[in-house]
């Protein structure tokens, strides 16, 4: 490495180094996120406190319309909700898949 390197050169040389240690962190920071934020199990589905289901049915998905909440049962079934009250309104039986 010849010592007598313009100013410019030096500037640069220092600027290249620092930049890629920059990277390098960043890019270490980034993956230890993902592990870690990967390896959590989701959360579980909240219903909100004025809705009851029906016995022995847990929630698979729940959305929030205007006026419903909708939620999809394990066993199959959609329950739809008064976004108001709460109360159980309709309740709706999907078909089975036939898996084709």
């Amino acid at each position: 490495m010849p010592p007598d390197l313009p100013s410019d050169l030096r500037l640069i040389r220092r600027l290249v180094v620092v930049l890629t240690s920059v990277l390098i962190v960043g890019v270490i920071m980034i993956v230890g996120l993902l592990v870690t934020r990967l390896g959590l199990a989701p959360a579980p589905l909240a219903l909100p406190d004025t809705i009851s289901l029906p016995e022995n049915v847990r929630p698979e998905a729940i959305t929030f319309a205007r006026d419903w909440i909708v939620v999809l049962g394990d066993d199959g079934a959609v329950l739809l909700f008064g976004r108001a009250d709460g109360v159980l309104r309709h309740t709706l039986t999907l078909p089975e898949a036939d898996g084709s």
